[in-house]
């Protein structure tokens, strides 16, 4: 006998809308139990508007949207009250994560990981898994029927957070920051676990153990939709939705999917000649020592991050910085870019000047750009594509005070060399992640620093989208004498100019 299909969830031919903006039209899918699927595409195709429409974060104008498990779920458990909704038994997991200090609002800033005074103001790991424990087992019927699932206790083994218990979540790197939102999300133990990209950022052997991790959530009774990359698609998946560019979806087996084939748009390559314009070859001073670093040592009390460090960044040097998730690299980068109060307490020279000779933070950060998740993170929502990118003239999050016109033409100069002339005037919080990323990528290059420090700046980015980034960052090599530092998990991303390398965790240095 043929084992019947039962339906989950069903789209069909729907209409979703964000504000006056339609995302998708005449949209389908269908998605049964005991099936997990993977949402793939290029840049920009609305994998995260697909997530946020099943989470019922968007507007479903036309067509209907049916959460069937749902309905199952209600009958199955004689659940009648009307305030009950599906909500409760969904979790989503964004890009950007919404954690709230202790008094109850969003306002962090990048510089706040690490300033002990100022983290002091946010929750530690401790205290956010208890609070959404309780948010998620505050009625009757979900604390009888799940606290034999997914717990505190068995969250906080299966992602390795027990020695972050103590930590203030400001502090956490990019990387325990996504396991501990998984976690959290898990506390709620959804029958719909949504996850936007939740292995971008993390590192080898983090993505190698989530084979594990996501098997367990299958064995939980949940279902798990995520939006990934093509290529990391994790063995649990069972189906794959490929957006294509006119938002328009088609669904497969995973067994029929091939990579290789996705329908991915080729980004043009720069143009050298308008690089050149737009990067102004204009006399400015050079410097032969960019970053000297003796036995820097950076510690939390009795948490040490690193120590003997010993790191000479001079000018045409193009560095990979690696290690592991909680290694210390964002912490490395934020000693050289002026974030850092124990910068002072080390021997540190910064553009052939020794640290605390008197230079201020922004005679520092003047010759220096600088992009991070922790940046992509905390940046305002509320300013536009320029003036993000203008704001890296001025060393300030998002444009503060008046734009000047000869700035702001530059700004725009950039923005048509990273393909962004669209968004020009678009609020980040209405452009797609990617978009967000390469306006703060341009915001970073934007003054033609002397150092250009880059942490994981193609999260996100499809193949393309990746390939066109490396080849940029050859082309400002060929053209301009600066020093990069570049850091990733993905040794394909990395630019052909890249001639060093060091690797925290294990302290090993090649020329």
């Amino acid at each position: 006998m043929e084992k019947k299909i039962i339906q989950r969830l069903k789209i069909e031919n729907a209409t979703v809308k964000y504000r006056d903006q339609v995302l998708f039209s005449g949209l389908n899918l269908e998605i049964n139990e005991n099936e997990h699927w993977a949402v793939v595409g290029e840049g920009g195709s609305g994998k995260s508007a697909l997530l946020k429409a099943l989470a019922g974060r968007y507007v479903i104008a036309h067509g209907k949207i049916s959460h069937l498990w749902y309905e199952t779920y209600k009958q199955e458990h004689t659940i009648t009250d009307p305030l009950f909704s599906r909500s409760r038994l969904m979790a989503y997991v964004d890009v950007r994560h919404d954690f709230k200090n202790l008094s109850n609002t969003r306002d962090f800033f990048y510089q706040q990981r690490f300033n002990a005074g100022y983290s002091d103001n946010t929750p530690t790991v401790r205290d956010f898994l208890r609070e959404k424990a309780e948010e998620h087992f505050s009625p009757d019927h979900l604390k009888t029927q799940w606290t034999t699932k997914w717990t505190i206790d068995r969250v906080v083994e299966t992602f390795h957070l027990a020695s972050l218990l103590t930590t203030h979540l400001i502090k956490l790197s990019n990387g325990e920051t996504k396991r501990l939102r998984m976690a959290a999300a898990l506390l709620k133990n959804p029958k719909i676990l949504l996850l936007d990209n939740p292995l971008n950022g993390l590192d080898v052997v983090t993505r190698e153990k989530f084979e594990d991790i996501f098997a367990d959530i299958d064995a939980s009774g949940t279902t798990i939709i995520m939006a990934t990359r093509p290529r990391e698609i994790p063995e649990i998946i069972t189906h794959v939705a490929v957006l294509h560019r006119d938002r328009q979806l088609t669904a497969m087996p995973r067994h029929r999917f091939v990579p290789e084939r996705i329908d991915v748009a080729s980004h043009p390559l720069p143009d050298p000649v308008g690089l050149q314009k737009v990067m102004r070859r204009q006399d400015r001073a050079h410097y032969d020592v960019l970053v000297g670093m003796k036995n820097v040592r950076v510690a939390y009390g009795e948490t040490v991050i690193f120590e003997n460090i010993n790191w000479e960044i001079r000018s045409g040097d193009c560095w990979a910085l690696s290690g592991p998730n909680g290694s210390g690299k964002s912490t490395l980068l934020s000693l050289i870019n002026g974030d850092h109060p124990q910068a002072y307490a080390n021997d540190m020279v910064l553009f052939d000047v020794k640290r605390g000779s008197g230079e201020s933070i922004w005679d520092i950060k003047r010759k220096i750009g600088f992009m991070s998740p922790e940046l992509f993170q905390y940046f305002p929502y509320h300013f536009t594509g320029v003036q993000v990118v203008e704001s890296g003239f001025y060393d300030t999050i998002g444009l503060i005070g008046h734009s000047r016109p000869d700035n702001r033409e530059i700004a725009e100069r950039w923005m048509d060399v990273m393909g962004l002339s669209e968004v020009r005037d678009v609020r980040l919080a209405d452009m797609p992640a990617t978009r967000q990323r390469l306006c703060l990528l341009s915001r970073a290059m934007v003054k033609n620093p002397h150092l250009l420090l880059l942490d994981e700046p193609c999260l996100g980015f499809d193949r393309h989208q990746q390939e066109r980034f490396k080849h940029l960052v050859d082309a400002m090599a060929k053209i301009a004498d600066f020093g990069l530092v570049y850091v990733t998990h993905h040794q394909e991303t990395l630019p052909e100019c890249i001639n060093k390398t060091l690797s925290l965790g294990h302290l090993q240095m090649t020329p």
